[in-house]
């Protein structure tokens, strides 16, 4: 093969590789358009004895409206247990005047919300539920969430994912509101689009119904930046996929300061792009020995990169198709890479027209590939100064 070939070829490969994850986020966004064909899992008999777990770190502001909207859902068997991490302020105090149960953790070495789940989890373990609902001290469960989420997770006996809605901070900027629109594809659009076609999501850290004889042996203690979406990966591997709950909601709100916006934006991109380098083969060697469907498209869901990146993945090879076909005259590539390129534009484009234009104005959507250029400096710093340590999000 001549060089001209096998630049060609190269060419060719990384736009059709590109080309996988655009596939099936358009199938994704596709499904999420039309009606569900399949009925939501029904429940039948007693509610499942459940206990709400809330990790929590110097979050004194905030956690007693997160805990008045739990308490009134609690039933008379229900528990809600917040573990104060590292606490530095009223956290602990607070929550016992909420009504909450409070256990306290102390170990500056070991820093993380997964430590935190681990060591609430450990303090249940003397009395188990059969179900822990995770529900981070920034969130707000809506009414009636706590019971329909534990009597999913009881009948199907695998974790349930509530819809996990972000609101914009007051005044919002442009980029403010292209990361809000991010967060929808990711934790609505694609796994409503996942549960019209049978298919399993991702966890998201909050709002999340898990079954204790299998979270009791998941490898909870650890630093990961991500540590939801490994906690999805383990139960995956467990052979219980997660599924998606649209009818219950969570509710949260992006960062205002732009110091806590850094902090969250930097986790969540560089925690997900270890999840894919560490789980991508076990996942796929599994799904492939098992022949499972399921498993396959949890892997790919998984493994779809942030939307950021993937979109400025798919500039980088049409530019270089392009500048290869102005000093070759081959075509193939840019073909390939422009079309991709666009069905990718088109699935946000239908993602924004049916769930998000109250979120952004179809003017601000144009200036996405700005916003883009500006996640430059986060990736490569996953490359050459990845962050590994657990920070939390500054409100």
């Amino acid at each position: 093969m001549t060089m001209t070939g096998a630049v060609t070829f190269a060419l060719l490969a990384a736009s059709l590789l590109a080309a996988v994850p655009v596939i099936f986020l358009a199938v994704q966004v596709g499904a999420a358009l039309f009606p569900a064909r399949r009925s939501a899992p029904t429940t039948s008999g007693p509610c499942p004895r459940f206990t709400v777990l809330m990790p929590a770190h110097d979050e004194e502001a905030i956690i007693a409206r997160s805990i008045a909207a739990i308490m009134p859902q609690l039933p008379p068997s229900g528990r809600l247990l917040v573990v104060a991490d590292n606490c530095s302020d009223d956290t602990a105090q607070i929550a016992l005047r909420a009504g909450a149960e409070v256990t306290i953790r102390h170990d500056l070495t070991r820093i993380g919300k997964g430590y935190a789940l681990a060591h609430g989890v450990q303090s249940l373990a003397s009395d188990p539920p059969q179900v822990v609902i995770v529900i981070d001290a920034d969130c707000e469960a809506t009414p009636g969430s706590l019971t329909l989420l534990a009597e999913r997770c009881g009948a199907t006996g695998r974790p349930v994912q509530a819809r996990y809605t972000m609101l914009a901070p007051p005044s919002p900027s442009t980029a403010d509101k292209v990361s809000r629109l991010a967060w929808t594809i990711k934790t609505f659009v694609r796994p409503l689009g996942s549960a019209h076609l049978g298919w399993p999501c991702q966890l998201m850290g909050s709002g999340m119904a898990l079954p204790f004889d299998i979270l009791r042996r998941c490898d909870l203690a650890t630093g990961h930046l991500a540590e939801d979406q490994k906690l999805g990966a383990d139960f995956a591997l467990a052979g219980r996929l997660p599924s998606f709950c649209p009818e219950v909601e969570i509710v949260s709100q992006l960062p205002q300061a732009e110091t806590g916006k850094r902090q969250q934006r930097t986790r969540w991109e560089h925690g997900h792009l270890a999840i894919i380098g560490e789980f991508f083969l076990p996942l796929t060697g599994l799904a492939i020995a098992k022949r499972s469907l399921q498993l396959l498209t949890f892997t790919l869901d998984l493994c779809t990169p942030p939307l950021t990146l993937l979109a400025m993945s798919l500039m980088l090879t049409a530019g270089i198709d392009l500048i290869w076909f102005a000093i070759m005259g081959v075509a193939g590539p840019l073909v390939i890479a422009s079309g991709v390129l666009a069905c990718f534009a088109g699935v946000i484009a239908a993602a924004w027209w049916r769930f998000a234009q109250e979120i952004i104005s179809g003017r601000e959507l144009a200036a996405g590939p700005a916003y883009c250029l500006l996640k430059i400096p986060s990736y490569v710093r996953f490359f050459i100064h990845r962050r590994i340590d657990w920070v939390r999000t500054e409100r």
